[in-house]
């Protein structure tokens, strides 16, 4: 995915003047594919015969995969860039996986997915 992303931002029509576009594209793929990996969480927690007490984790997810998706599609848009909603999008960016990798351990011994998913988030 980071290919067609750095390629997107590599046609933007204007020059987007220190900007290292490999770490931007990198960034924003991070963003979805943590969303990705948080949606696919919440729903195998769905799964689970416990569900009923993965209620936190799964609205965890769902939080982190929404703020994640937004993140990431802000960092896509150029025009009329604002370095004051970057900063704060990408804050809560970070608060929200911090949060669901924190919440993902607790279940990373008994669910496979919540391993994978709160390793995703460090990484986002």
């Amino acid at each position: 995915m980071t290919h067609h992303v750095k390629s997107m931002l590599e046609a933007y029509p204007k020059d987007l003047p220190g900007v290292d576009l490999e770490k931007l594209a990198e960034r924003i793929g991070a963003c979805f594919e943590c969303a990705q990996t948080c949606t696919a969480c919440a729903d195998a927690c769905l799964g689970e015969d416990m569900a009923a007490e993965l209620t936190k984790c799964i609205r965890t997810n769902l939080n982190c995969a929404d703020i994640c998706a937004a993140t990431g599609k802000i960092l896509s848009r150029r025009t009329g860039y604002d370095p004051d909603i970057t900063r704060t999008v990408l804050a809560a960016c970070a608060a929200a996986c911090k949060a669901c990798a924190g919440e993902c351990e607790q279940h990373a011994g008994m669910h496979e997915h919540c391993r994978i998913c709160a390793e995703a988030c460090r990484c986002c």
